[in-house]
């Protein structure tokens, strides 16, 4: 099988995802992500840190130390993903895959938190003062 066939598969697997059975994580895996990403940002905002995504890319001697935080942080939702994306594959595709299981997750769950943390270091504590 050639590479190329190989990437075609994966897109369409992915793409079919959402519509077919358990397509429900689709929705859950990336709140339950975001969730975590808005605790951990009120966790930063108490601490003082310095927002989470621009520290990533802009700082390069705590980039490395703030995804494997960010990673550690979501680890069982990331493990409840695979999980649910394996039995997702051998139910429907009758295989597994684990490089598009590995996006699939990576996507679901780590974006999300990676993407939601920063902002909602900025925005609870703005939203705790506005509700005292």
């Amino acid at each position: 099988m050639e590479l190329q066939d190989v990437v075609i598969r994966i897109w369409q697997d992915v793409l079919a995802c959402p519509t077919g059975p358990f397509g429900m994580r689709f929705a859950i895996q990336p709140i339950v992500a975001a969730a975590l990403a808005v605790r951990d940002g009120a966790r930063d905002a108490r601490a003082r840190h310095t927002p989470y995504f621009w520290t990533i890319v802009s700082d390069r001697t705590q980039r490395a130390s703030l995804l494997k935080e960010g990673f550690v942080a979501v680890a069982k939702v990331l493990l409840i993903a695979l999980v649910l994306e394996a039995i997702y594959q051998v139910v429907v595709l009758e295989a597994f895959y684990p490089v598009e299981a590995l996006i699939v997750v990576l996507t679901l769950a780590y974006v999300p938190y990676v993407l939601t943390r920063g902002p909602a270091e900025r925005i609870v504590p703005w939203w705790v003062q506005r509700q005292t």
